[in-house]
């Protein structure tokens, strides 16, 4: 009886229970897309680290980091050998890495140099879709190098453009080379785009009297759940070097993607706070309209308790009413737009790549965060109902009849 009368009760002022309710799927919707946009982000951000930046895990001499010493080296095809068999490596590339000097007669630029093998770099990192211009290297052409178009801009390079570029060999010899642009590429992210560009791994090698080594290995895995126990099988099978996976290589990454559930309930917590005041400052109204039907139920021995839990009884109706209107509104623009991406290249593009961050983005919801939302709008309600549910045990009955 007092569930069917809190439920009349909403509906004696129609208007403004909709309003209400319509404010809650309102804000409901506006939740869980901030969630979704955030989770997608941050995904987004993810892939890029590893399916086009630093990979799953790399391999690399324990001091090369310090100063990008060429003698810091591995031999390359043992250590290639024994990441390939190791359970779950889908594909891994070797490097060489110089850092140095690209300059061509009007600018120069301090840059890393990576000696790559084409096709492996593109099976671990997809290289070859980031070209803009021109073409991808190519093992049967000398004296070609890919840079990105932020650092082309920079120095006016384009397609065919002469640069030479200058590094330390591994005798501590200044040495250098003239190349050619042969492609001009450009990833997702920007910065480390003007910082790196590519030549094949046999010249650079060469300049450096590394023949036979490698300075890093890029490993992409089959499954990123097997990131832990891979990365511990490689370094039981490569003890004198250092093993790194993206969390360690990427830790502004791993800092996102550790903070998504924190954050996402910090926005949800903030709009029900706000729909909070509506729902209370309504039954507020409610109970003081109903001020004198309240004090007769009281006068004939109605007992607060009940009142309370009527009143309580409302608000959870009240909210319960709008909230899952709100999140399977929710869930269909979601579904939509995590299928279609929201395109950030007209209003946010460049800073967007500056930050690492895909232009396209696509939302998604995880299950656990819809489960988190639902308890939050129950706890909500409830705390909503309190001031309106306190309001009416203060009633005196003969006070309230007389209104």
């Amino acid at each position: 009886m007092l569930i069917y009368l809190s439920w009349r009760n909403i509906w004696r002022n129609k208007i403004r229970s909709a309003v209400i309710m319509s404010s809650i799927a309102l804000g409901m919707v506006a939740g869980v897309f901030i969630i979704a946009l955030y989770f997608g982000m941050g995904n987004s951000r993810l892939k890029i680290a590893i399916e086009h930046e630093v990979s799953h895990i790399q391999v690399h001499h324990p001091d090369f980091k310090a100063d990008y010493r060429p003698g810091f080296s591995f031999p390359a095809t043992e250590t290639q050998e024994k990441i390939r068999k190791t359970p779950g490596v889908k594909s891994v590339s070797l490097r060489s890495v110089a850092s140095g000097m690209i300059a061509n007669a009007g600018s120069a630029n301090g840059t890393f140099i990576y000696g790559i093998n084409p096709e492996d770099e593109n099976n671990t990192r997809e290289l070859a879709s980031f070209v803009k211009s021109g073409s991808y290297l190519d093992t049967s052409v000398s004296g070609q190098v890919l840079v990105s178009t932020r650092l082309a801009q920079k120095m006016n390079l384009r397609t065919g453009s002469k640069v030479v570029l200058t590094f330390t060999d591994l005798d501590d010899n200044i040495a250098s080379g003239a190349f050619r642009v042969r492609g001009l590429y450009q990833s997702e992210n920007a910065p480390l785009d003007e910082m790196q560009i590519f030549i094949l791994k046999d010249e650079l090698d060469t300049q450096l009297g590394t023949t036979g080594q490698a300075h890093e290995a890029a490993i992409l895995l089959e499954n990123s759940t097997n990131l832990e126990v891979a990365a511990s099988a490689l370094q039981a099978a490569l003890p004198d070097y250092k093993v790194e996976t993206w969390k360690q290589l990427s830790p502004e990454t791993d800092l996102v993607i550790s903070s998504l559930d924190s954050y996402s309930m910090i926005f949800i917590v903030i709009i029900l706070m706000a729909l909070s005041f509506g729902i209370v400052n309504a039954m507020l109204m409610a109970v003081l309209e109903r001020a004198r039907e309240i004090g007769m139920l009281m006068a004939i021995g109605t007992s607060k308790i009940r009142l309370f839990t009527m009143v309580l009884l409302e608000t959870i109706f009240l909210t319960v009413a709008g909230a899952p209107v709100g999140l399977f509104a929710g869930w269909l623009i979601i579904l939509w737009l995590g299928k279609h991406g929201i395109d950030f290249s007209a209003m946010a593009g460049e800073t967007m790549s500056r930050f690492g961050y895909a232009q396209i983005i696509y939302p998604e919801l995880p299950l656990h965060s819809v489960v988190y939302t639902l308890i939050l709008v129950g706890i909500t309600a409830l705390l909503s109902a309190i001031i309106p549910a306190m309001r009416v045990l203060r009633l005196k009955p003969a006070e309230a009849i007389r209104r």
